[in-house]
């Protein structure tokens, strides 16, 4: 427990570092990379303590600085378990500004994760992606809550 809690401060300081160095690089008047209304897909796949989680969301962004992802999950382990949950992330490219090849969030989770039995999935996560053109990006998130992992992956924009 003591090592996880250990992890999780070096990962809180890891991004405070990184979120303190691109507010005194960024670019005055960054744009979000997805508008109110827009749509992206990602994908890709992770590490937990709870086994390898392969996943797939869906971003809906409601505000240019919020969106809302339901997510699944197929987490492989000594057997094989499903998830699914809903996300709600802050992205503070506007408030910072954050130039637009660069999307830094932060929120929280909801959900559940299949297995023997059913458990419940709450927690907070933290993350970023960096765009290589208009429609790609590279995502990289962190979270921590009832379990604790990242996840690797890419993004569309639809």
């Amino acid at each position: 427990m003591l090592n996880k809690l250990l992890e999780m401060k070096k990962i809180a300081l890891f991004i405070l570092m990184l979120s303190i160095t691109g507010s005194i690089f960024a670019q005055r008047n960054g744009v979000a990379p997805l508008a109110k209304g827009d749509h992206q897909l990602n994908f890709g796949l992770g590490f937990s303590d709870n086994g390898l989680p392969l996943f797939a969301s869906f971003d809906f962004a409601v505000h240019k600085d919020v969106t809302v992802t339901p997510q699944v999950n197929l987490v492989l382990d000594d057997d094989v378990r499903f998830g699914a949950l809903v996300k709600a992330d802050y992205h503070w490219n506007y408030l910072i500004g954050i130039p637009s090849e660069w999307d830094f969030y932060s929120g929280a989770r909801l959900g559940f994760i299949s297995g023997n039995d059913f458990d419940v999935d709450f927690g907070i996560q933290v993350g970023g992606r960096w765009y290589w053109n208009e429609k790609w990006a590279l995502n990289l998130e962190f979270a921590g809550g009832t379990g604790f992992g990242g996840v690797l992956g890419v993004s569309l924009k639809l």
